[in-house]
């Protein structure tokens, strides 16, 4: 089968990463018979420096005719004098909202052979663990196209006046993301944690609203809720009670971070951001478009250098196979091929001393990408 895949190389170590990636996919291919269509489009810092702006309209337009779109990081400090709407992060808000990707995917789990990265206690990870074990398994599910980011901002009164940024979610806005939250769970252990601040905010309380209603369609799945200050503090007293946490833009993106910490490093975690619900037929046949890149920034200072992970990105990749292309088995094998690499004690420098043992070895870009395509043709 052929498909298209758009990529947006990004800013930083955003190359380097996202040409790993691709080199992984390739080598999917060719192992299950698959054909991977790579359009290389501009946006961010890159598409500033030639063009003028953080998201060309080509760029959005080729995107849409795509299946998917493989992503790095954009931005960096070169950018940071700029107005806001012509920073490189301006141009991936845009991006997401222009392909209606409503729901960010953000999987952290505490993978065995990074355990001593991990910097929570045995005791404290076995806590609400129903296996008893120490360990998480969550998604993060935020919504990505709403909220504070997109809503109204300004400045009142000149340079020492005052400013403010705007909090406002639709019925349909949040519907959507809630669906693809409960659906998630469906497939996990049908728990749901909704994270909001309905004791202060009137959205929040909407958002309660609106789950007390989408929650009636999904009887297996156990809803919770928690204010957003206790669930950072659960995050860190006890993360193996959460299975799905579904949450608002900002809350998601500031809660995904700190669940990256516990997972051991950044450079490890990948993210899909969806136009649908995954396997619902009403969103395109089951298989959405998407956009996938890993959590972590641009990381300019290493740019070039060969030792940024790749990891996170190859495993964005999957996520790329499993829900826009609905090709489960070898996204399957991608990420068994990851695992088998940490388990030989293979470390990028981010992951390095943690968990690898006296069989540590310390690689760079180019080396960990080899050994994952190595990795999966061995299967």
């Amino acid at each position: 089968m052929n498909f298209s895949v758009a990529v947006i190389p990004g800013d930083g170590i955003g190359p380097e990463v996202v040409s790993q990636a691709t080199e992984a996919l390739d080598a999917v291919g060719d192992k299950y018979g698959h054909v991977f269509n790579y359009v290389e489009l501009l946006a961010g810092g890159r598409a500033i420096d030639e063009i003028g702006s953080p998201l060309p309209p080509e760029t959005l337009e080729a995107a849409r005719q795509c299946g998917a779109v493989l992503l790095g990081a954009m931005g960096g400090p070169k950018w940071d004098r700029l107005p806001g709407s012509l920073r490189p992060e301006r141009g991936l808000l845009e991006l997401r909202a222009g392909l209606g990707v409503f729901a960010n995917l953000r999987p952290a789990a505490l993978l065995p052979q990074l355990r001593a990265a991990c910097p929570l206690k045995d005791d404290v990870l076995i806590a609400g663990n129903a296996e008893g074990k120490p360990a998480f398994d969550m998604l993060i599910v935020r919504e990505l196209t709403g909220g504070i980011y997109f809503g109204e901002r300004g400045r009142i009164g000149g340079g020492r006046g005052a400013a403010f940024d705007t909090e406002k979610y639709s019925w349909e806005e949040i519907e959507r993301v809630l669906r693809v939250g409960y659906a998630s769970a469906m497939t996990r252990r049908k728990k749901i944690c909704i994270v909001d601040k309905s004791n202060v905010m009137e959205s929040s309380r909407f958002w309660r609203e609106v789950a007390a209603e989408v929650s009636k369609d999904y009887p297996a799945v156990e809803t919770s809720y928690l204010y957003v200050d206790n669930a950072a503090m659960q995050l860190i007293r006890a993360p193996g009670q959460f299975d799905v946490i579904v949450t608002s833009n900002i809350f998601g993106d500031i809660l995904s971070d700190e669940a990256s910490v516990l997972t051991g490093s950044i450079g490890m975690l990948p993210s899909a951001s969806l136009a649908g619900i995954p396997g619902d037929a009403s969103s395109g046949g089951g298989y959405p478009l998407g956009v996938y890149e890993s959590i972590h920034g641009s990381a300019p200072d290493i740019a070039g250098k060969n030792i940024a992970n790749p990891l996170a990105t190859i495993l964005s990749a999957a996520l790329m196979l499993r829900y826009s292309f609905g090709l489960g088995k070898e996204a399957a094998a991608l990420e068994a091929a990851v695992s088998r690499v940490l388990d030989m004690g293979l470390r990028t420098g981010d992951i390095a001393g943690r968990g690898g043992g006296n069989a540590e070895k310390i690689v760079g870009t180019q080396e960990m990408g080899a050994a994952v395509l190595k990795a999966l043709e061995g299967e």
